[in-house]
């Protein structure tokens, strides 16, 4: 019996417009924030965005405890056997602790959140990721749906943390 070598189908993109033609890559990444607006705040979280588009960071999160600055990044087509994003604000500037508290990463055709610490990505120009997996593991597989590690601390019944 032979086997079948073909490469499993990757799910077609939910951003297929009706109108006005192609999505810009600027127009995807204010979709995915938008999409980020909404499901930090179904998960309970205060959502703000800054005044103008100077900072390194894309929206303000608030947990009841703490405020993180996060940046969106948001993949739409695959890479090789997984999917990239950039990770830089600019040529040779990475993001740094000092600017921002998160990097989430959104795979949008697989509806898939990273939410990863910025000292996790040490000035790596661009994250790869691989949902499927890989024959050397997926670096950041264990912030898929991280979403806790903004929540406020889990209390203890006696009070402590």
């Amino acid at each position: 019996m032979k086997k079948d070598s073909r490469k499993p189908r990757q799910p077609r993109s939910h951003s297929v417009p009706l109108v006005r033609g192609r999505l810009t890559a600027k127009t995807k990444g204010e979709l995915a924030e938008l999409a980020f607006s909404h499901k930090a705040g179904s998960l309970g979280f205060g959502v703000a965005t800054p005044n103008g588009e100077d900072e390194a960071y894309d929206f303000i999160l608030d947990s009841g405890e703490r405020l993180w600055r996060v940046q969106v990044k948001s993949m739409y087509s695959p890479f090789r056997n997984g999917y990239r994003a950039s990770c830089r604000r600019r040529i040779d500037d990475y993001y740094k602790a000092e600017e921002i508290d998160f990097v989430v990463a959104y795979i949008v055709p697989r509806e898939i959140w990273y939410i990863i610490p910025v000292n996790s990505i040490v000035a790596s120009s661009v994250l790869n990721f691989y949902p499927s997996g890989c024959r050397w593991g997926g670096r950041f597989e264990r912030y898929r749906e991280a979403w806790h590690l903004m929540a406020p601390a889990i209390r203890m019944e006696d009070g402590r943390q």
